[in-house]
């Protein structure tokens, strides 16, 4: 029990205490002399951190490796300014002074927070003012892609040439965490010769055509010619089945490899389901790859949901040359059809004298398939508007009547789209000198054109956003705003209004924005800023233990996130509350998920897809207990409360939460479920050094440990009776108890304000490239103003953001 002090005036008690202080160190103190900068702390702000501070936070002590005394009020240096933001917080939450320590009076806080408050706001503002928000942002390697993609009229994977982007805390467009090296420049110089040798080729030369459609006997080998190791599906009465199988490259179709890379439609005729489970449906993985066990790697295409009815199946899928097509069900819980042992002695393929249907195995079975080459992004004459637009062409050849003129033409014009903005003859001089130089030499329009159009696209204008400090012009708001939604450059329309000097134009910018949200490029916003802010992107990240998690397949997991993307798509569409990220009304699932979920009671039909339901306000509805989710947090064998806390507290709560202490071990749960990870988070919540951040972190973790590493319920961490109940209950960080996950969901659903102001916050970092700064946050509570009256929907959030004081500047 702490002894309480003697209560005297204010001043009188900081004199007090600094009198203990001399007789305890034995000599004189001088806050001026304790910071390594001379910069001196506002005598009133020092005097309050002497009573209730310093006592744990000075160079003896340091408790959460805080010491006060020598950290200069030096509010020009980052991490400076930034210890003093963590004290203005921790205090304005009432998490410093501790509960068991003395408190300030309710005035003194108050002074205190309007000081320093009004001290940091100014100290950022200035630094705003003479460096900006945001500091030298790059394309982001899927921003790079897109853009390359749309300025030249292609579309080929180029991410997957470049370095991986830094995410920062979050995402992968904040500025202060990327890098532009030699490495990064001579990769991106690679992908954009791959994107010219693509685009000129074709404007060039025209498209390669093929088409092939399989029959059952050209894709199926007969019995008399394979042995036990076929991985081919099998034809039955001039139909293709393609069995659950436990081996690798299973239902591998050899003739459809294909002679070049490209973009191909895959055709799969009259698809059926043989012996569906109980949802109705047979599912299956369409993959692409080599199919040879020294090139492993194959990647999911798409997903096939395949019942009684007959369908067609129809993808679009991006295959490399030589690589083939497979089709297998994939379903973790299929009966797996295995070689008879007779036949196996044999060495006889694994169908061999047998029905399989009637022995009860799931297959996929349909009558052809058909490959046919398409280009998504246009033909020939579109990737010739993009390059050469207004020349004349006979016999395949550019016709050129001044040739000096047209390429100053052609360079002046792409070199403005590709920098997003105007472009004067200084610096539009040395691409234009190399594309003539190239025509000199060569007399061909396409060669100069490629050498003018790669300096382009290596230089910084197009690498990265060039935006003085201060408040953006038309053309920069341009850019902010496409590549906010279409994560690439602006359209003629965008840069017309732009041109114009339309887009400070309130107005104007929420109908522009509106358009192009309403554009089918914005399903790259709802991709790329769902796979950064919820890390969707990290879901195959960790595999589940298959002996564990045998229900565990490519299946769930791609309609996992599917369906967290069709959620947030709908919560956009209809300008749905941020209650929804803890509790809703309605799911989207497809029979998988619902099988899953044991959601016995959902009406979903078979062979539809994904489909929106009602759910009530049970434990799975809402975002964060979706299946995506809860696999994100955990790590394939056991979940964490730690991590699972630290993520709905950054993401969704918008609470910061720093790392351990070096000295903390790591907890390892329990694997077999014997001994519960509440227990062994005791330790760490008794020391105080820990408690703080527990206290925020362990609530939402408890709550979700309802779920195991896959999103399935459960009610124990393994077997019942023979390991450790859960315990999902605890009180949340303004006390209020909860017994389980639904209501820990009922409490933060009307905590709209903290589920908005986090969002806010994510979509303001994401659509400028800068965390959000001390001088950012009346800017966010004016947003939640705006939107309150809208039940802070989240297109209102959004719309707000993008009008604000802090999108419209660098």
């Amino acid at each position: 029990m702490v002894s309480p002090r003697p209560h005297f005036p204010f001043k009188t008690r900081h004199w007090f205490r600094r009198i203990c202080l001399l007789l305890a160190v034995g000599t004189v103190f001088s806050h001026t002399r304790a910071f390594a900068n001379p910069i001196e702390i506002p005598e009133t702000l020092d005097d309050v951190l002497a009573f209730y501070c310093y006592d744990c936070h000075d160079d003896s002590i340091s408790k959460g490796g805080l010491d006060l005394t020598s950290t200069p009020f030096d509010l020009g240096d980052k991490q400076h300014f930034s210890d003093w933001i963590h004290v203005f917080d921790r205090i304005k939450k009432g998490e410093m002074p501790p509960h068991d320590e003395e408190q300030p009076t309710t005035q003194e806080r108050e002074d205190f927070l309007a000081e320093l408050n009004a001290i940091l706001l100014e100290a950022d503002q200035k630094q705003v003012a003479e460096k900006g928000r945001v500091h030298g942002r790059r394309l982001t390697r899927i921003e790079y892609e897109h853009t390359l993609q749309d300025l030249l009229g292609i579309k080929i994977p180029l991410s997957n040439l470049l370095p991986a982007d830094e995410s920062g805390k979050d995402f992968e467009t904040i500025a202060d965490a990327q890098r532009l090296s030699h490495f990064h420049l001579s990769q991106y110089l690679e992908a954009a010769d791959q994107a010219l040798e693509e685009a000129m080729n074709r404007a060039n030369r025209g498209e390669q055509q093929f088409y092939r459609k399989f029959n059952a006997k050209q894709l199926t080998a007969e019995s008399r010619s394979v042995g036990q190791n076929y991985r081919g599906p099998q034809a039955i009465n001039g139909r293709i089945y393609s069995w659950a199988r436990a081996i690798s490259f299973n239902g591998n179709m050899a003739a459809t490899r294909v002679p070049a890379s490209g973009w191909y439609r895959i055709t799969v005729k009259n698809v059926q389901g043989v012996n569906p489970g109980p949802d109705g449906a047979v599912w299956a993985t369409l993959k692409i790859g080599s199919g040879r066990s020294n090139e492993p790697i194959q990647f999911v295409a798409d997903i096939i949901e395949a019942i009684d009815e007959p369908k067609d199946f129809v993808c679009d899928a991006w295959m490399q040359a030589g690589h083939l097509v497979e089709i297998q069900p994939a379903e973790g819980t299929n009966k797996l059809v295995r070689i008879d042992p007779e036949a196996r002695k044999k060495d006889l393929h694994f169908y061999h004298g047998r029905n399989l249907e009637q022995e009860g195995y799931a297959a996929i079975a349909f009558d052809s398939l058909t490959l046919q080459r398409v280009y998504p992004a246009g033909t020939r004459n579109k990737i010739r508007n993009r390059l050469l637009p207004g020349i004349q062409f006979s016999g395949g050849k550019p016709v050129l009547q001044n040739p000096d003129r047209e390429i100053k033409r052609l360079i002046t014009r792409f070199a403005y789209q590709a920098f997003r903005r105007p472009v004067s003859s200084s610096q539009l001089t040395p691409y234009l000198e190399l594309a003539l130089a190239r025509y000199d030499e060569t007399n061909d329009l396409f060669e100069a054109l490629r050498e003018g159009y790669r300096a382009i696209l290596c230089s910084p204008r197009f690498l990265t956003f060039v935006e003085p400090p201060g408040q953006l012009d038309d053309y920069a708001i341009a850019s902010r705003l496409s590549y906010l939604f279409w994560s690439s450059l602006p359209d003629q329309t965008l840069m017309k209004k732009a041109a114009e000097g339309k887009l400070r134009n309130q107005q104007v910018l929420l109908n522009q924005a509106n358009r192009l949200l309403a554009h089918p490029k914005s399903e790259r916003f709802f991709v790329n800023f769902t796979d950064q802010w919820l890390q969707l992107n990290q879901i195959g990240f960790t595999s589940p233990d298959p002996r564990r998690f045998r229900q565990f397949d490519p299946v769930l997991q791609e309609s996992m996130v599917r369906e967290t993307r069709a959620f947030v798509r709908e919560l956009f569409d209809k300008d749905l509350s941020v209650r929804n990220f803890v509790q809703s009304d309605f799911n989207f699932l497809n029979t998988r998920l619902k099988t899953h979920y044991q959601m016995d009671d959902a009406t979903v039909k078979a062979g539809y897809g994904l489909q929106k339901i009602p759910s009530g306000e049970n434990a799975r509805s809402g975002l964060i207990t979706q299946g995506s989710i809860l696999k994100i947090t955990a790590d394939g064998s056991v979940t964490s409360p730690v991590i699972r806390g630290v993520w709905i507290g950054e993401r969704i709560l918008g609470r910061h939460i720093p790392p351990p202490p070096a000295n903390v071990p790591a907890i390892e749960p329990d694997i077999r479920g014997a001994i519960s990870i509440r227990d062994q988070l005791e330790k760490h919540r008794a020391d105080k050094s820990c408690a703080a951040c527990h206290l925020k972190i362990d609530p939402p973790g408890f709550a979700l440990e309802s779920y195991d590493p896959v999103g399935r319920w459960r009610e124990f961490y393994g077997k019942a009776n023979r390991s450790a109940k859960i315990d999902p209950s605890g009180i949340t960080l303004d006390g209020q108890q909860f017994e389980d996950i639904r209501e820990w969901k009922a409490h933060f659903a009307k905590q709209q304000e903290i589920l908005a102001r986090a969002f806010a916050g994510n979509l303001l970092a994401y659509s400028t490239g800068a965390d959000v700064r001390f001088s950012d946050r009346p800017v966010i509570e004016d947003i939640l103003k705006t939107t309150k009256k809208d039940d802070y929907g989240v297109l209102s959030l959004l719309q707000a953001v993008i009008t604000s004081d802090s999108f419209l500047k660098k």
